[in-house]
């Protein structure tokens, strides 16, 4: 007897249906084809044992599951509970026609109890877009899948109530989350605020710049200046998820298997990976591609703590996706995007001991120390990088100052009226939302500057010996003062502070 049950596989971070035919014949033997990887074809010893376990049997006699497309290899144990139904439909020992209606996808222990899986998200979207009434799946993914609407979502906990499902023994209600709800009351909470930051008022303004733009910016300063501290408050200026930016995000999260169990992400991601990464976990791939920290940053900051003890080739293959803005992942057969939107934010000492520049502490490093330490961040990665900051230590009176300092919801409305401004200037353009997103060709028409801007910008250039690449990162920069400043043109003032956020190019910087 031929049964067909569906399940599905993640590629990147969209889904495409698995057919698994189950075929019970005369002779002995059980074979999974169709690519299976190893933990696909260990199914067999945790499907029988969860049989026997519930009071069925593994049919005796030959065996054949087939998962389609055969030419694709299929991974992980998220299977077992499709074919485990595909096995017990087709020896007879369950008795129903609706398998075909759903997706069915969940990992099975010994006992037949489910445990949860990965990419639930993106699983539930490509059923319903192929007409599946709905997908069963562990109770622990159920509010993640119910964020698609109409597909009923049946969670169950384990094999045996699958089975009173589909026999009609057991009726489940369908997980049903209200997304408009959940999302609106999951507003952006941090508890880290730039109100427990006192002094540095400079570094808080290029932060709010960076904010209300999309930059990429890097601070450098010694250490105990506070540009850890001011890295992990810059979300809570950040303007919150549009619903679009949440569902993308919560995604990626899925596939990567970061959810844990939760349903839609509303707050911006802040991913902070030690300095010991290696460039497939940055920018992602391995055999069955997986995404890397930078589209886990997708949508929101990735922060990069001690920038040049970073691994030279860790940096430079984030050249690409800085400007594109996504990944690409090939393999032989197959290539993969991943998104990668997310404004970099990078912090550095300026030199091995960390006090070069400082204002009371003597350098110890020896001749071109700090130049060799500054090379280790190439040119080419500094030049897209929009705000170059020096962070200088807080001084005792900055630090047992009374006055309150600016909190983050102080902010943030500056930051989201700038965002508005750009929403409204880019909306013929589906992929531009901030100045930072802006191609080369646009940068022209909007960031026009006046005669006495040009002679400015002219004379700075030659003398900080800029790339193009850095001038027109200045240009996107005065653009964000000016709407941040409510003016409709770029003014000389706004100009002259977009150049100064161009600290690293100078020359003689290192002595």
């Amino acid at each position: 007897m031929l049964t067909k049950t569906f399940g599905s596989a993640v590629q990147g971070v969209n889904a495409y249906t698995i057919i698994i035919e189950v075929v019970v014949s005369a002779g002995t033997g059980f074979n999974v084809v169709g690519l299976p990887d190893n933990a696909i074809k260990e199914s067999q010893q945790r499907i029988e044992a969860a049989l026997k376990f519930r009071g069925y049997r593994m049919p005796r006699t030959k065996t054949v599951v087939n998962m389609a497309p055969a030419d694709i290899r299929k991974e992980g144990a998220a299977y077992d509970l499709p074919i485990a139904l595909g096995i017990l439909h087709a020896s007879q020992q369950l008795n129903t026609e609706r398998l075909p209606e759903y997706i069915i996808m969940g990992e099975m222990a010994l006992d037949g109890e489910l445990r949860p899986i990965r990419g639930v998200l993106p699983i539930a979207i490509q059923a319903r877009k192929e007409g599946f009434k709905g997908i069963i799946l562990p109770k622990q993914n159920a509010e993640e899948a119910a964020i698609v609407n109409n597909l009923d979502v049946i969670a169950v906990s384990s094999m045996q109530e699958a089975i009173d499902f589909f026999e009609g023994r057991l009726d489940i209600a369908p997980t049903v989350v209200d997304t408009r709800e959940l999302f609106q009351h999951s507003v952006n909470k941090y508890t880290a605020d730039f109100a427990d930051v006192q002094g540095q008022e400079n570094i808080k303004r290029a932060l709010e710049i960076a904010a209300a733009g999309g930059h990429n910016v890097i601070m450098i300063g010694p250490p105990g200046a506070g540009k850890t501290m001011l890295a992990k408050r810059l979300p809570s200026i950040l303007p919150p998820l549009s619903m679009q930016e949440a569902l993308e995000t919560t995604k990626i999260h899925s596939v990567a298997g970061k959810l844990g169990g939760g349903g839609l992400l509303s707050s911006r991601p802040f991913r902070a990976p030690h300095h010991t990464i290696s460039d497939v976990a940055l920018v992602g791939g391995g055999g069955n591609p997986q995404p890397g920290e930078i589209s886990l940053a997708h949508n929101g900051v990735l922060f990069l703590d001690e920038l040049p003890e970073f691994k030279r080739t860790v940096l430079e293959v984030m050249r690409q996706p800085l400007e594109e803005r996504r990944v690409t992942i090939s393999r032989a057969k197959v290539s993969i995007e991943f998104p990668a939107n997310f404004m970099l934010i990078a912090s550095m000492n300026p030199c091995p001991c960390g006090y070069y520049n400082h204002p009371e502490k003597e350098c110890v490093c020896g001749p071109g120390v700090v130049q060799k330490y500054l090379n280790k961040v190439s040119g080419p990665l500094l030049d897209r990088i929009d705000l170059h900051v020096e962070v200088t230590p807080v001084t005792f009176d900055q630090m047992t100052e009374t006055r309150k300092a600016e909190t983050s919801a102080d902010i943030q409305p500056r930051v989201d009226r700038a965002r508005a401004v750009q929403e409204t200037r880019f909306r013929d353009y589906a992929d531009i939302h901030s100045n930072a997103m802006m191609p080369p060709q646009m940068v022209k028409d909007i960031c026009a500057i006046s005669e006495e801007g040009r002679t400015l910008l002219k004379t700075a250039m030659e003398r900080l010996g800029l790339s193009a690449r850095a001038y027109d990162r200045i240009l996107k920069v005065a653009r964000t003062i000016a709407d941040l400043a409510g003016a409709e043109a770029i003014q000389l003032p706004h100009l002259a502070e977009a150049i100064q956020y161009r600290s690293l190019d100078r020359e003689g910087w290192a002595g």
